[in-house]
C-alpha cells in the first residue's frame, strides 16, 4: 500500500524542482517510477504525459511573468522537433549512450556551479545567431528523442554556460521548448498511451499541483542564483539516473 503513495509523493517532489527552473521532469518522473517497478511499457508514455501537462502549467507561469521571447525560442524549436522524431526512432547501445550523456551533464553542473562562485552569474548576455541556434535545437532534438526527454536538461545548461540569456529567460525558453517537444514525442507514440493504469490520475494531480508550486516559486519568488544552484542540482539527479540506470 506505501508504494503507490511513495510514487506519488515523489513525482510531486520532482514536479516542484522541475518545474522551478523551467523543465517538466521527465527525468525525475523515469527514475521514481522505475524506483517502485512500475512496468517499462507504463514509464515512457506517463513520463512524456506528466512532462506535458507540467511543462504547459510552467510556459503560462513564465510568460505571464514576463520571461518568455518567442523570439528566443522558435531557431531552437524548429531545429528541434524534426530531429526528436528522428531520434525517438533510433535505438543506440544504452550502456554506452547513457553513462556519456550523464558525464556530459554532470560537467554542465560542475561549469555552473563554479560560474555561480565566480560571481558571473548573467554578464555578457548575447543571443546566439539564428543558423546556430537551429543547428543546436537539431542535436538537443536528436538526443530529446533518444532518450526520451523534453529536451530541457540539455537546452538550459548549454544556453547558460553560452551565455545566450539570463536565468529566468532560460528557463521560460525551456518549458516551452519542452512542451512542443514532449507534444511532438508523444504524437509519435499515441498507441502507448492506450496502456496507461487509472493510477496515473494520480500522478497526474501530484504533477500539476507541485507544477504549479515549482513554476510560480521560479517565474517570481526564487533569485537567479537560487535557479542556478536548483538546475544545477537538476541536472545531477538527471545525471545519476542516466548513469545508474
Amino acid at each position: 500500500m506505501g508504494e503507490p503513495w511513495l510514487l506519488i509523493g515523489l513525482i510531486f517532489v520532482a514536479a516542484i524542482v522541475y518545474s522551478s527552473v523551467g523543465h517538466a521532469g521527465a527525468s525525475g518522473y523515469l527514475a521514481a517510477m522505475a524506483l517502485v517497478g512500475v512496468a517499462p511499457e507504463v514509464m515512457r508514455p506517463a513520463a512524456m504525459t506528466l512532462n506535458i501537462l507540467v511543462a504547459s502549467i510552467g510556459s503560462i507561469s513564465f510568460y505571464r511573468a514576463g520571461h518568455f521571447s518567442w523570439r528566443t525560442l522558435w531557431p531552437f524549436a524548429a531545429g528541434s522537433v524534426p530531429f526528436a522524431f528522428i531520434g525517438g526512432s533510433v535505438t543506440l547501445p544504452g550502456h554506452v549512450f547513457r553513462p556519456l550523456l550523464g558525464l556530459v551533464l554532470i560537467v554542465a553542473a560542475v561549469r555552473m556551479i563554479v560560474r555561480i562562485s565566480s560571481g558571473t552569474d548573467d554578464d555578457g548576455v548575447h543571443p546566439p545567431r539564428v543558423g546556430v541556434a537551429v543547428a543546436s535545437g537539431a542535436g538537443i532534438g536528436l538526443l530529446s528523442g533518444l532518450t526520451g526527454t523534453g529536451g530541457g536538461i540539455f537546452l538550459s545548461p548549454l544556453m547558460l554556460i553560452m551565455r545566450w540569456a539570463e536565468v529566468r529567460k532560460v528557463a521560460g525558453t525551456s518549458v516551452v521548448f519542452i512542451l512542443v517537444n514532449s507534444l511532438s514525442g508523444l504524437a509519435g507514440n499515441v498507441a502507448r498511451v492506450q496502456v496507461l493504469p487509472t493510477a496515473v490520475i494520480g500522478w497526474a494531480a501530484a504533477a500539476v499541483i507541485g507544477g504549479a508550486i515549482g513554476a510560480y516559486l521560479g517565474s517570481r519568488k526564487l533569485a537567479p542564483q537560487s535557479l542556478r544552484y536548483l538546475l544545477a542540482l537538476v541536472l545531477l539527479i538527471a545525471a545519476a539516473k542516466l548513469i545508474l540506470s
